[in-house]
């Protein structure tokens, strides 16, 4: 093969290379694909090519996206793996539309010393070998195993149950698959709220606020327990997200805190409407407010609700001594 014929070889390994990458590479790839030093020379003179870091190259000018400066940042370090929010992200297929400017969360080999990164999070973990996920383009750690990280590094009660419900609700993972990954773990933090909240979403509790319903306004209140994702049978094609059949009554959990847009509004309208024509079903919508800030008061007008819909049961107050259920009884 002549010299003309090995570089279009080296060529098109290079491209190749691009392509699995998103247009970033290192000079020891370059040398790899058949190519030299004079050819990167090249490149960068003429402003085709961006220096990143030492070694690394975008392969374009102008802003790099999320993607190019996560394979930047894994490269600068291998070996490394995507991690935690960024993992789960790519797992998402979604990190080109929503990574923006997110750091990027990278686990290494326990006890590396490596020097920080601007954007860049680094996770030392002492199975990254048997948690990370070698042939994907990039490399990854495992979706469960990111899932749990997440979880553990919350700060809060809500932040713990979002980082769990949330991905299970985009079919990223199961909830039984998460509890086998939590036995894998000797230590973690938050275990105990991590497996009941895994629990819940088993049962078929799929958002962070279904389960602030299930555990602050159902539960210790002793209220009747509904079908949770029920499918629609009349009407739009959908799931309801609280369905007590007996007594003709639909909960909605509106986890729409500060935004919402008008076709949103409408789809919902509609299907409460479809729901008290052909199923001749009450529909009633909670929001944060009412499931987690006021969850006695709501369980109260709940009761209220259900005693005339033909429920035979009594609400009961829950541990808090201000309970609303309690104050309701007591004046009665």
């Amino acid at each position: 093969m002549g010299e003309a014929g090995h570089e279009h070889v080296a060529a098109a390994r290079l491209s190749s290379l691009l392509r699995d990458q998103d247009g970033v590479v290192t000079r020891e790839q370059v040398c790899a694909c058949g190519l030299d030093s004079a050819f990167i020379r090249r490149r960068l003179r003429s402003g085709a090519w961006v220096r990143v870091h030492p070694g690394i190259y975008l392969t374009h000018t102008g802003p790099a996206t999320w993607l190019q400066r996560a394979w930047c940042a894994i490269l600068v370090a291998e070996p490394a793996a995507l991690s935690d929010q960024s993992a789960l992200l790519v797992a998402s297929g979604d990190a080109q539309r929503l990574g923006g400017s997110d750091a990027i969360h990278l686990a290494i080999e326990s006890g590396r010393r490596i020097t920080p990164k601007r954007g860049v999070v680094f996770h030392h973990r002492s199975d990254l070998d048997a948690v990370t996920m070698t042939g994907a383009l990039p490399p990854r750690v495992r979706v469960d195993e990111a899932v749990l990280d997440v979880a553990a590094r919350a700060t809060t009660e809500l932040g713990v149950i979002a980082a769990l419900a949330d991905p299970v609700q985009a079919r990223l993972t199961t909830a039984p698959r998460l509890l086998a990954a939590l036995d894998r773990r000797a230590r973690i933090r938050h275990r105990v709220l991590i497996h009941d909240v895994l629990t819940d979403v088993a049962r078929g509790t799929c958002s962070a606020l279904e389960h602030r319903f299930l555990t602050r306004v159902e539960r210790p209140h002793g209220l009747p327990t509904p079908n949770r994702q029920a499918p629609t049978t009349a009407g739009r094609s959908g799931f309801r997200d609280l369905h007590y059949p007996d007594l003709g009554l639909i909960v909605e959990l509106d986890g729409r805190l500060f935004h919402d847009d008008a076709l949103a509004r409408d789809r919902d309208m509609e299907r409460d409407l479809d729901a008290a024509v052909f199923a001749r079903a009450r529909t009633l919508r909670l929001c944060w407010g009412q499931a987690a800030v006021r969850s006695c008061t709501t369980a109260s007008k709940l009761g209220v609700v259900m005693n005339r819909l033909g429920w035979t049961g009594r609400t009961t107050p829950c541990a808090s001594p201000e309970c609303a259920v309690r104050q309701q009884q007591c004046s009665a």
